[in-house]
This record gives C-alpha cells, structure tokens and sequence, in this order.
C-alpha cells in the first residue's frame, strides 16, 4: 500500500469501527427496549458524570440534536425504564439535573463489561507511546467529525 493510501485505510478502518461499535450498541438496545437515541443519551449522561458534569434536559437535547417536544419524551422514556432520574440541582433549585441510575450502570456493565475488558486486554499488546499515539489519533478524529457535524 502506497504512503497516499494509507489515509484512506485508516479511515475505512475507523468506519469499520464504528459500524461495529454501532451495532453492538444496537444490540444492546434492542435487548432492553431501547431507541438508537436512547443509548446515545445514556452514554452521553455517563461520560458528562464521569467528567463531573451536569446535564440539563436541554443540553442533553443540545448534545443530540433534539427539540424540545424530542428531549422530553427521551427523557420520559428513560426515567420510565428506570434508567434515569430527573432531580432539582442543589446550587439553583430552578434547574433539574438528569442523573443516571444505579440500574442503567449494572444493566451497561452486563452487556459491555465482557467486550469492554476484551479491548483493554488487547491494548496490552501496545506499549504506553503507541497508546498514547493512538489517543491522540482517536481525539484529532473525534475532533474533526464533530466539527464537520455542526457545519
């Protein structure tokens, strides 16, 4: 493979990824009566509270691009399930919070812990400078879809 087209394998491969990715998530969805949109806000909620950060019902409409009438009934949906719950914010008792419950975590744990340890197990095989040449890559990436997304 020539040095020009390299480019275009990784992003093949990245595609790949993420179609793969994707239907896992699906999977995991369809397993426990979810929306694709669903997922998406649950993993959005958990990263925003691994990060210490608080989401709102609109910035969680925000984040995925939902209306108002659309973020209001994903979240009706989830804290229906179980999954989430919505509670006042104890600095402005204005504003509520989306908070992920206990069941979203144990659920997420069951299905992707298996899958989750099999690729730190396979980042084993990656000394720490490849790794951290690959999270750099994987930012940068990050970084230009989600720039592309909101054009």
């Amino acid at each position: 493979m020539s040095e020009a087209e390299e480019p275009m394998r990784l992003v093949h491969l990245l595609r790949g990824l993420t179609v793969e990715l994707d239907l896992f998530g699906a999977e995991f969805a369809s397993r426990n009566g979810l929306h694709p949109t669903d997922l998406r806000a649950l993993v959005h909620l958990l990263d925003a509270a691994r990060a210490g950060r608080v989401v709102t019902p609109g910035r969680l409409g925000e984040a995925l691009r939902l209306n108002s009438a659309g973020t209001t009934g994903l979240v009706d949906r989830l804290e229906r399930l179980g999954l989430i719950r919505r509670e006042r914010d104890p600095e402005d008792r204005r504003k509520v919070r989306l908070v992920v419950e206990e069941r979203a975590v144990r659920l997420g744990e069951e299905f992707f812990g298996g899958l989750i340890g099999d690729l730190v197990g396979a980042m084993e095989r990656f000394d720490p400078a490849e790794l951290a040449t690959a999270r750099r890559f994987l930012e940068v990436m990050t970084e230009v879809v989600a720039a592309a997304s909101r054009e």
